[in-house]
């Protein structure tokens, strides 16, 4: 039950995180790209990259770090990351003919999101010193 507990208070702050900062971002950078969404997704690729060097191994989550895992990625990360609204703006742009940047987003938003996992990872072995 405590494992629920964890993920809905993650969950809670990540969705609340997530709103407000890709609301920032779509304000000061304008609604026709998705960059709100972008930016949420690459910055929680990259954090969970660096959660996952420290605690992360072949065999799973590191003895004694499950629930810090449940409330700062399962559910904080969880939440804060969305491939729904990513999917969701990339088809909008698609419908309203505007494949150039659809295919922009798709493109863009894979390749940064595992540039910034993989980055966030290095960072995070040599912070962890795993």
């Amino acid at each position: 039950m405590i494992g629920v507990l964890l993920v809905a208070l993650g969950g809670a702050f990540g969705a609340c995180a997530r709103f407000w900062l890709s609301g920032v971002i779509a304000r000061r950078m304008g609604e026709t790209f998705p960059w709100g969404t972008l930016v949420v997704n690459v910055s929680g690729a990259a954090m969970i990259g660096l959660l996952a060097a420290g605690v992360l191994h072949v065999e799973g989550v590191a003895e004694g770090w499950r629930e810090t895992w449940l409330l700062l990625v399962v559910g904080g990360l969880g939440s804060y990351t969305t491939v729904s609204s990513f999917s969701l703006q990339t088809l909008a742009l698609w419908r309203a003919g505007d494949s150039a940047r659809a295919a922009g987003n798709v493109l863009g938003s894979l390749g940064l999101c595992l540039a910034a996992a993989l980055a966030g990872h290095r960072a995070g072995l040599l912070l962890f010193g795993a």
